[in-house]
């Protein structure tokens, strides 16, 4: 222990001192947060920041951007090309229920699910080849999120944070939005893991709209800011002085910078989580009314993401390098027992990302924000004998996600699955290429951003992905 130690733990310190609120208990909130500013990335980015649209649950493909006509030909048949090992038992082939149609200039295949959506065709790069390794959610999902379908790896968020930092001091680099509860598997996905302190997400629910309110123990009720500022250099002086006093104390590092960065959100947060500052037309371009939009999907309650959106933006120019808005709770797109319950969740989201676009576009930002749309998998063409409706498993073998904004090639589809949807046949594009291509387009070499831990280097491709050029502008 160092000699300028106190007779009281600095634990005990805290706790008697700053009461477990405000500045302290923010801090202990982001307690992996980071005042860091901006780095330099490794060639010129096309996009400075990342908004991630997260269908966690898996939307199907063949039902919203990857149209198969054959389908209807071979309905309640099973080819051979379908008769794939996925999670539950499924019977033969199942029509889809929705109507598609092209849209555009570019004649982009769009179900009637996304008719907003589909008015920004010109806008979107579909990727139809896209595949993965286990048909199962967490597994699905801890691939999309951090590259490995083990629990022990930091998340993308995380990577793009490390690499490039944040263009606002005051504000997290990385910030996770859902509503009513995390995504699955929850704080995982946005964890920093062996990275340093500072990369990691914080996790704000949008159910409390109320500006000091999204996080908890924004506002200090006894201190004034003068005061705080008082207590906080105290505190610095004092955690700094530990450090010295000992070999490098990466988490203690991380600790100080998360208390200024702590101080500082207190007036930076509020302001841009409020949006009651934006104009009516805004509001109303997201379909946000006086109460929260929410949709009810047997016994879960879904909703808030049109707020997500707007706040997402809010963010994004405010400089957060990386949002990821998450349709929540838990694994809303799981539809086994009906498929036409893609309904209301494409009902739910639609025209907020199609506001999300506009607006980025309006406000000049679109071209150096890349939007990522898309869940864990996609789901089968047959249709799961356990449901009492015609619904579909899960697909792991071929699913789509989009890409707009950011240097990305608009009113284009890449590759394709085959002519029932069941697999990735061409241009084939496994979720490490699609973090290669992520990574390349934020101006990052996927090859070069490692960190060292445990003897071996980590990259978030770990030892594979390849970048998908032709999706570049």
């Amino acid at each position: 222990m160092s000699h300028y130690a106190s007779p009281i733990s600095r634990r005990d310190f805290l706790t008697r001192y700053g009461g477990g609120t405000g500045l302290l208990g923010l801090g202990s909130l982001l307690a992996s947060q980071s005042s860091a500013r901006a780095a330099s990335p490794h060639f010129a980015p096309k996009a400075k920041r990342i908004i991630h649209l997260l269908m966690n649950g898996g939307p199907s493909h063949i039902d919203t951007f990857d149209p198969k006509p054959l389908l209807a030909k071979y309905d309640g048949q099973r080819p051979a090309a379908v008769d794939l090992r996925t999670q539950r038992a499924t019977a033969g082939i199942l029509k889809s229920p929705f109507k598609f149609a092209q849209h555009g200039q570019s004649g982009l295949w769009v179900s009637d699910l996304f008719p907003h959506v589909a008015r920004h065709a010109d806008e979107l790069c579909v990727i139809r080849s896209m595949h993965t390794d286990i048909p199962e959610h967490v597994s699905g999902l801890l691939m999309l999120d951090i590259g490995a379908n083990q629990p022990n790896r930091p998340s993308m968020g995380s990577w793009i944070t490390y690499g490039l930092g944040t263009e606002n001091e005051d504000l997290p680099g990385f910030v996770v939005l859902s509503h009513r509860g995390h995504p699955r598997p929850g704080p995982t996905s946005w964890s920093n893991s062996f990275l340093p302190g500072p990369s990691a997400g914080a996790f704000v629910d949008t159910y409390q709209m109320k500006p000091d309110k999204v996080m908890r123990n924004l506002r200090n009720p006894h201190l004034t800011p003068s005061q705080q500022r008082r207590q906080l250099e105290l505190l610095q002086r004092m955690n700094r002085l530990q450090v010295e006093g000992s070999e490098r104390n990466q988490a203690l590092e991380s600790r100080i910078e998360s208390l200024e960065l702590a101080f500082r959100m207190q007036f930076a947060a509020p302001e841009a989580f409020d949006i009651s500052r934006e104009t009516q037309a805004t509001l109303d371009l997201y379909g946000i009314g006086p109460e929260p939009t929410f949709f009810e999907a047997g016994q879960r309650k879904c909703g808030g993401f049109a707020e997500g959106a707007l706040i997402a933006r809010r963010l994004s120019e405010r400089g957060v390098r990386v949002v990821q808005l998450a349709m929540a709770p838990d694994i809303p797109w799981d539809d086994h027992t009906d498929i036409r319950d893609h309904v209301p969740k494409a009902f739910e989201c639609d025209r907020a990302i199609a506001a999300l676009l506009t607006d980025l576009k309006v406000r000049g930002l679109l071209d150096e924000t890349l939007i990522l749309w898309g869940g864990e998998f996609g789901r089968t063409p047959t249709t799961d004998i356990t449901a009492k409706k015609p619904g579909r498993d899960h697909n792991h073998y071929g699913f789509t996600v989009w890409m707009a904004g950011g240097g990305i090639k608009g009113g284009f589809a890449y590759g394709a699955t085959d002519e029932f949807g069941m697999r990735a046949v061409e241009n084939r594009m496994h979720v490490h290429d699609l973090h290669a291509t992520i990574l390349h387009l934020m101006g990052l070499d996927h090859e070069r951003l490692t960190f060292r831990h445990s003897g071996r280097d980590f990259r978030l491709t770990d030892i594979e992905g390849k970048v998908a050029n032709a999706i570049i502008a």
